[in-house]
């Protein structure tokens, strides 16, 4: 059975408030049916189907599903695996700790792990509980600052209709600018580094500004090194971006950082976001630390909108 003919099922398990719930409904919005939280033992019941139109199957597995255990859940994924007629993936949600006590303050839930302790020690204690699966994912979705739009995008990049060719446009490209200052992302299959290019954060007229600004950018683009990396980045992905497609990968993170994520690698992103469309890529691009700022901004203007 050809691999565009399998069934495809995709396992969504994660950190509680990490976005799990997010997820299945991004996957639903792309026309899985989801079902979050069967018990173990009944996943490959699910899965099986009567030989007519393979169904498309997301399925939630997390610390609130009955008899959860992390061995399990990658036992129950190497049998499905091994089965021709599927295409399985895990795919899992993570956030960092202080975000996730965030979350549950601001909605005022209880960790599931933890009803009648602390958050912290339900966060801790489902760290370890999944770890194994985490290090499994075929997918790892950081939403520390990964606004719900985002997220979505995101899925609909990798598990979408146009995520189903074969040709180049069967492979979503994610551009992500980033702060080093605030760490790697984690996602990145590539990392390139925008620091050595003169930094508009100390001209005072360019500093409340981002890369998005026409006089940020043309600041940028004045540098003299700029135009040779420039070209030499967009080679390279030339290069790169096929034999991704040829080894079969569907999903490719390309994260361009600077010293504070605000102006050079804004600007990088958008150029090759613009680049790489006009060349037939399929293109989504998130600004890290601008993403951080907008969901600051909106928490103070919404109140408590959390993921689930």
């Amino acid at each position: 059975m050809s691999e565009r003919a399998a069934q495809q099922v995709v396992l969504v398990s994660g950190l509680s408030g990490a976005g799990k719930a997010s997820i299945l409904r991004a996957l639903e919005d792309v026309g899985f049916e989801a079902i979050d939280n069967p018990p173990l033992e009944l996943i490959e019941e699910l899965v099986a189907h009567d030989g007519t139109a393979p169904r498309r199957l997301a399925v939630g597995v997390d610390a609130r599903t009955r008899g959860f255990d992390a061995d399990t859940v990658l036992a129950t994924l190497g049998r499905l695996r091994a089965n021709p007629a599927l295409r399985p993936e895990l795919v899992f949600a993570w956030a960092d700790e202080t975000v996730l006590l965030r979350r549950y303050t601001e909605t005022r839930r209880r960790h599931p792990l933890s009803p009648d302790s602390r958050v912290l020690d339900g966060i801790i204690a489902e760290q370890e509980l999944t770890a194994p699966l985490q290090a499994a994912a075929d997918l790892v979705l950081d939403t520390t600052d990964l606004p719900l739009p985002a997220l979505r995008r995101r899925i609909e990049a990798r598990y979408g209709p146009l995520a189903a060719c074969g040709s180049q446009a069967g492979l979503a490209v994610a551009l992500v600018s980033f702060s080093f200052v605030a760490g790697l992302p984690r996602e990145a299959d590539m990392v390139f580094d925008a620091r050595f290019l003169r930094n508009p954060h100390y001209v005072p007229a360019l500093k409340p500004l981002t890369g998005r600004n026409p006089e940020v950018a043309a600041y940028v683009a004045a540098d003299p090194d700029f135009a040779a990396f420039h070209a030499r980045l967009v080679d390279l992905l030339a290069l790169v971006l096929p034999r991704f497609v040829q080894e079969g990968k569907k999903y490719a993170t390309i994260a361009v950082g600077c010293t504070g994520g605000r102006h050079r690698s804004v600007y990088i992103v958008e150029t090759l976001a613009s680049d790489l469309s006009n060349a037939g890529w399929r293109v989504t691009r998130t600004h890290r630390e601008l993403a951080r700022d907008d969901i600051a901004a909106g928490m103070a203007a919404q109140g408590a909108r959390s993921y689930p």
